[in-house]
């Protein structure tokens, strides 16, 4: 929280800490289902500054296989 640092997890138990006590300080949640590092690294390349943009915006975003999903 000090540092300000943004959390990139696919574990939901941090949109519970997150919604229920605002830690950590942003989020972004990657709801992609299984799959492999290079299709992942392909969406995180195919959408870095809409995910930079979202960020700079909102404290919570997640990102699917085919949508960015900006949560207020």
């Amino acid at each position: 929280m000090e540092e300000q640092r943004i959390v990139v997890t696919k574990d939901a138990d941090f949109v519970n800490s997150f919604l229920l006590s605002g830690v950590p300080y942003k989020l972004l949640l990657v709801s992609t289902g299984n799959i492999s590092n290079r299709e992942l690294e392909g969406i995180f390349a195919k959408n870095l500054s809409a995910i930079v943009g979202a960020l700079e915006i909102y404290e919570f975003v997640e990102i699917t296989r085919t949508s960015l999903i900006e949560h207020r």
